[in-house]
């Protein structure tokens, strides 16, 4: 694969992404040590030993004649000091030349030749010196770019240890398969993605996640490739072989943002384009065509076109937008914000309406118990402990997060007796000989049993958005016992700062009206959409679009993947999300932190805004370099300082992006449920 250029050619822009060699350097899949000649070679084309010997041998040509050296021996220093700083420039002038590509590379080549034909040559050699100069400068502050995939395959690990017919062996990871259990030293990177079979342990995913705390680990989490395991010992069933793991996932989302071009520099690639030969044109009729028509001096004149190709490089109109969002993306990746491409970066800053999901979005996604109300002079524990004891053989997220509370409070549980589930109902079984019922009122309406006293108190806590379950028996009623949803900590925060940016707040759910009342009055939605089948969630947000323009969704679930499809920019939750979401999604926020929606979006307002300001600060010193060609106050070597200081200049101001923002160090906030008891 060739060399990759931008419009203008110039191989500094080209080289903002990772090319195919620094790919395979990155990635050190080379076996062996690099031949003598291959040593050679690159040391001969490493842009800053050509600069810094081109300046030498510059230097040397000036002082050359205070020591009396003639003036042939000058142009000797001279013209060594810009065929040695212009080596690898007259190479790709002549592959560009033969593709009919009349780049960067080309123009100073031409430049330097003419400034020869002219008698120039000191002009030469500081034109070459300074280019190459800036290109490693600018090779210096792209490589800090470069390193934000370099540093995620690091991580990946190359080998690991796994139980493999009763024998620890160790591996490759290409050679670990879904279904081992990998075993995990303490102080040891976790090799794969699977779930812990034993062990405890703490966990640093924040390469993962973006997390900054310790995440501690037991039999049933989740974790991830990459991780780096903290005191523990762990075993580890593996779920994902190595080229689908998370780590891999990443690596794949971080390599092809960088690789697709946003809509700006789609746009000034394009200009380029047009700008380079029409430039090349004006420049054929200064030096050429202006003194044979009008008998003006040809020396002066052909010198002002040859000033005028330098200058009018388009480099740093081109490298304006990609270097800013490469390094806005990479800041982004750090925190486990994961965007997919420049286009999405820069449609998020554009939006005017963020929509949100409910369950597993703005909610952790799993019931907790919030209060149980009793009566016949039960104790709260004792409601708590009959229901959890039934629903210890329950499969149902309810259920499980009643006997979860239940072995918070270390409450003793018996085992049930002919125990049965029915369906979207309830459980049934018997407790030291008694039949017990937990389920849903319905359950004991049909039984005959009369609710009529705890109405009002059904009534109330569904209102409230609470899933009411009922403990009785077939003759009477014993307790309530009320479960929700938990909003996310950060979804508050969220909110309020979409809010603050003047962006309006959705929700769109297919829980019932009241549960989504009550989350949306918590978290001061501006509106909400209940009972909603996903193809329901298209409509509306295709709605929302008309009505206010650009739109965010942001959900976890493959029901929300139509929406996310359909909006300006859809949003996964990482963690949390399944992959179908993940795959939809243009930004995937790995750690589950709502906060991440907001700060993408001030992300994508700076880059914008920065965009902006390298394409004025280019436009302005061209123009002004280039009516400044006219009168012969710019000379030759003055064009190319121009020319690369502002091609720095914007790099340096896009590279501001890499430090935007601060990670909430505090890390997610998490509320814990409390039971209360009334009556």
């Amino acid at each position: 694969m060739g060399e990759k250029k931008n419009a203008c050619g110039c191989s500094s822009c080209g080289e903002v992404f990772p090319s195919e060699q620094n790919k395979q350097e990155i990635y050190n899949k080379e076996e062996g040590q690099p031949s003598l000649w291959q040593r050679i070679k690159t040391l001969l084309f490493e842009e800053k030993l050509l600069a810094l010997l081109s300046g030498i041998l510059l230097l040397l040509g000036w002082l050359s004649s205070y020591w009396g050296v003639s003036s042939e021996g000058q142009k000797v220093f001279f013209l060594a000091a810009a065929l040695i700083g212009g080596m690898k420039i007259y190479r790709k002038a002549a592959v560009s030349l033969f593709k009919v590509n009349l780049d960067m590379n080309v123009l100073v080549t031409i430049s330097v030749v003419g400034a020869i034909f002219i008698d120039k040559w000191a002009e030469a050699a500081m034109v070459v010196f300074l280019f190459a100069a800036g290109a490693a400068l600018e090779s210096y502050t792209m490589e800090k770019n470069r390193r934000s995939i370099g540093s995620l395959i690091d991580l990946a690990p190359r080998e690991g240890r796994v139980f493999r017919n009763g024998e620890e062996i160790k591996v490759l990871v290409e050679e670990i398969h879904t279904g081992d259990t990998a075993l995990i030293k303490p102080g040891e990177m976790i090799t794969v993605d699977g779930f812990v079979v034993k062990g405890f342990s703490s966990v640093n995913q924040a390469a993962i996640t973006g997390e900054s705390h310790w995440v501690e680990k037991q039999t049933g989490d989740e974790v991830f490739s990459g991780t780096m395991n903290q005191h523990g010992y762990l075993e580890v069933m593996v779920t994902r072989e190595a080229q689908d793991t998370t780590l891999a996932k990443i690596i794949h989302l971080v390599e092809e943002a960088q690789s697709k071009k946003a809509v700006s520099q789609q746009v000034m690639d394009r200009f380029a384009g047009v700008y380079t030969p029409l430039v090349i044109s004006l420049a054929v009729v200064i030096a050429v065509i202006l003194p044979l028509a009008f008998r003006l001096d040809f020396i002066t004149w052909f010198y002002r076109g040859l000033t005028l190709l330098v200058i009018s490089c388009p480099c740093a109109l081109v490298i304006s937008t990609p270097v800013s969002i490469v390094s806005a993306i990479g800041n982004a990746a750090k925190r486990g914000i994961l965007i997919k491409g420049g286009a999405h970066l820069e449609e998020a800053g554009r939006i005017s309406v963020a929509a949100f999901d409910k369950t597993g979005t703005l909610t952790e996604g799993k019931p907790v118990l919030n209060k149980i109300i009793s009566c016949k002079g039960f104790t709260r524990e004792q409601i708590l402990s009959l229901a959890a004891s039934l629903e210890s053989r329950s499969e149902h997220p309810l259920g499980k997060a009643i006997t979860r509370e239940a072995k918070k409070l270390k409450l003793n549980l018996k085992e049930p007796e002919k125990f049965e589930a029915l369906t979207a109902m309830g459980v049934k079984g018997k407790l030291d000989g008694e039949l017990f019922f937990v389920g849903r009122p319905l359950l004991f309406e049909k039984n005959g049993v009369n609710l009529a006293e705890w109405s009002e108190d059904i009534k109330q806590l569904e209102e409230e958005g609470q899933t009411v379950l009922v403990l009785g028996t077939c003759r009477e009623i014993l307790g309530l016992l009320s479960l929700a949803d938990q909003i996310r900590g950060e979804a508050y925060r969220a909110v309020e700062k979409l809010k603050n940016m003047g962006i309006k707040t959705v929700m769109l759910t297919g829980d019932n009206p009241a549960s989504a009342r009550n989350i949306a009055e918590k978290l001061g939605i501006d509106q909400y959409h209940a009972a909603l089948l996903p193809q329901d969630k298209v409509e509306k947000m295709k709605e929302l679009t008309g009505k206010y323009g650009k739109t965010i969704m942001v959900g976890d679930g493959i029901n929300d993947a139509p929406a996310l499809a359909v909006a300006s920019v859809g949003i996964a939750m990482g963690a949390a999300g399944s992959d179908t979401a993940l795959e939809t999604a243009d930004i995937a926020l790995m750690s589950d932190d709502l906060s991440g929606v907001p700060e993408v979006i001030q992300l994508s307002r700076a880059a914008v805004s920065i965009i902006k300001q390298n394409i004025a600060f280019s436009l302005l010193i061209k123009l002004g370099a280039v009516l400044l060609v006219f009168p012969g106050w710019l000379t030759l070597w003055m064009a190319v300082l121009a020319d690369e200081g502002v091609l720095l200049l914007v790099s340096l101001n896009g590279m501001r992006l890499m430090g935007f923002g601060k990670k909430n160090k505090n890390g997610k906030i998490s509320k814990t449920a409390q039971v209360t008891c009334t009556r």
